[in-house]
């Protein structure tokens, strides 16, 4: 059974999903954007008889506060230290990391700060190389370049509704199977007031990410953690070569296509489950 709990970080709250017997070994979901845990529902159950299962909103995101941006600066750095924050106030001790999205440089951060604390990495379309990067990265790498105002306007195509729906379409082979309440949760959470301008300054500094691949490679080359890249092969933005290049650097690294999109979870849960499960069930024995 899945329970809806918030807790207090830095005076903030943060929302978060969990299941599973906390006795179990811990798995921290990291949710991307424009979404949240809510992407998560379907494979939590399927994870919870094994695993103890925590899956959090990050702030601005979802059921969790979304501070104004005079009191809460919105980068990676920032949010990386919440959800470390967030795994203490909650009492997580050691945890493998399933990163999607934005979740991965968070997650992948998290890493680099306490490396003893991961045991583990789930990668569905989490990026941690340049090649990775599809042309879908254009207009925002051209804003990273010449951060002007008509730059930063020009990104708000990408939030709304159409290209929203187009996310979790784009790709998937039976569109049938992709909830519409997905895609319209998290348009309606996208229009809270404020919240366009809190996107656009994570767009800005996703650059900061890209500038951090080298550390996150260097990362995988000296830890070797457990990774599992688990890749919708038909994402516009993260394309399969950012998977397959995880075995570059991690003699440990599986990398497994699925014939989806971006958010592989809507029409794959049962599938990254099952891989999760046998993957774990090897790395963590």
């Amino acid at each position: 059974m899945t329970r809806y709990q918030h807790a207090i970080v830095d005076g903030s709250k943060i929302f978060y999903r969990e299941a599973g017997p906390k006795t179990a070994p811990t798995i921290l979901l990291l949710h991307g954007f424009p979404t949240s845990s809510h992407m998560f529902r379907d494979l939590i159950p399927l994870l919870a008889d094994r695993y103890h299962v925590v899956a959090p909103d990050l702030p601005g995101f979802g059921f969790s506060d979304a501070p104004e941006r005079a009191r809460f600066d919105y980068t990676f750095d920032h949010l990386a230290r919440v959800v470390g924050r967030f795994a203490e106030t909650v009492g997580l001790k050691r945890y493998a990391i399933y990163v999607f999205d934005y979740g991965a440089p968070v997650g992948f951060r998290l890493a680099l700060a306490r490396p003893d604390r991961v045991t583990a990495i789930v990668s569905q379309n989490g990026n941690a190389y340049e090649e990775g990067l599809s042309q879908g990265w254009n207009p925002i790498q051209k804003y990273w370049k010449d951060p002007t105002e008509a730059n930063r306007a020009a990104l708000r195509e990408f939030l709304t509704p159409q290209v929203t729906k187009w996310q979790y379409l784009h790709g998937v082979a039976d569109e049938e199977r992709v909830a519409p309440e997905a895609y319209a949760l998290d348009s309606a959470l996208l229009s809270r007031p404020g919240n366009d301008e809190i996107q656009l300054d994570l767009f800005l500094d996703y650059a900061s990410n890209v500038a951090l691949y080298p550390k996150f490679q260097e990362y995988f080359r000296t830890r070797q953690p457990p990774l599992l890249a688990i890749w919708g092969r038909n994402d516009p933005f993260f394309l399969p070569p950012g998977a397959e290049a995880f075995k570059r650097d991690n003699r440990n690294a599986e990398v497994r296509f699925l014939d989806t999109g971006h958010f592989a979870l809507e029409t794959h849960a049962g599938e990254i489950a099952t891989a999760i499960r046998d993957f774990l069930g090897r790395k963590l024995a």
